[in-house]
């Protein structure tokens, strides 16, 4: 049986119906957008900048400002800046990539789900342990940087607190080599391990993670690059789940412009198809993370693949 954070989180990448509700967030341009769960982390759907509606945030506004509801821009420094957190605070001054409609007065919309995960948090030059009691950890989001004024503060002077909008560009890869099916792994924080994103800032190093019960595996590989699933001797796979596209704006983005992270709601439907098809009943296969085998879900986006696997006696 699996548990619940792996039914969520196959659910995710299927585009079914998910047994958590989603939350949707407004906010009028200038003010301070919320997100927040109450158990687990955030994880956005959606978040854009513009009007759809003459309604909302209209009041005070003249008319001329809010008769324009074609207007929308996909906002990634969301997700960027909120997945895998159980509390998130933005200012919108700026937030948006650009203006979708001058002379118009916009507001934000976030979409979100709260998805079962653990947390760590460790100060810089600090060490982290993330363990599992069942099963074997794999890596939700990982951040070395500073997103708030208040974590890891005690003793720091102001100075080294304001910088609020600081990642760093690889503390992803590291992590997921280094705890992705371990049931326990010690994490260093510190910037001989992660690139220095804000020099002159005290940092620390955030992480979210699942659990996956013993026996389930996983796969991620970006676009391009080809999946290799495994089995002992005497075993065969078994796909539980897969998608090719991108559900969060973290994954697989090291170098990649901000337009090609910014659609975080794309499935490839036939990804468990294909896959199966190509691995299911074998002791080991191969799969190419490739629209020329999946089909292009969302043009523009670069995609990924992930697969959650077990192995079964013959």
């Amino acid at each position: 049986m699996f548990s619940l954070s792996v039914l969520l989180l196959t659910l995710m990448l299927l585009n079914s119906r998910l047994l958590i509700s989603a939350e949707t967030v407004i906010t009028c341009d200038g003010n301070v957008q919320h997100l927040s769960c109450d158990t687990g982390v955030i994880s956005v759907r959606s978040a854009t900048c513009g009007r759809t509606s003459s309604l909302i945030c209209s009041v005070g506004q003249p008319p001329s400002e809010t008769s324009n509801t074609k207007c929308s821009v996909d906002v990634p420094a969301v997700s960027k800046r909120c997945n895998g957190l159980r509390q998130c605070e933005l200012n919108t001054q700026g937030l948006a990539p650009r203006d979708p409609c001058y002379g118009t007065y916009k507001y934000y919309t976030t979409n979100y789900i709260c998805i079962p995960a653990e947390t760590s948090v460790i100060c810089h030059g600090g060490y982290g342990y993330l363990k599992c009691e069942y099963g074997k950890i794999q890596i939700n989001t990982a951040n070395y940087g500073r997103t708030d004024k208040t974590t890891c503060s005690e003793g720091r002077p102001s100075s080294e607190l304001q910088n609020t909008n600081c990642y760093s560009p690889n503390a992803l890869s590291p992590v997921s080599k280094s705890c992705n099916g371990l049931e326990s792994c010690e994490v260093f924080a510190t910037h001989t391990v992660f690139t220095d994103p804000c020099f002159g800032t005290y940092k620390y190093l955030a992480i979210s993670y699942f659990c996956l019960p013993p026996g389930v595996r996983s796969s991620l590989v970006c676009e391009h690059e080809t999946s290799v699933l495994n089995c002992d001797d005497g075993t065969i796979i078994s796909i539980q789940s897969a998608n090719y596209g991108r559900t969060d704006g973290s994954t697989c983005s090291t170098g990649r412009p901000a337009p090609q992270l910014a659609k975080t709601d794309c499935y490839a439907l036939n990804t468990q198809t294909v896959v199966a098809s190509g691995c299911e009943g074998k002791n080991s296969c191969s799969i190419l993370a490739s629209n020329s085998v999946f089909s292009d879900p969302c043009g523009g986006t670069f995609k990924y693949l992930y697969i959650l696997y077990t192995c079964e006696y013959k």
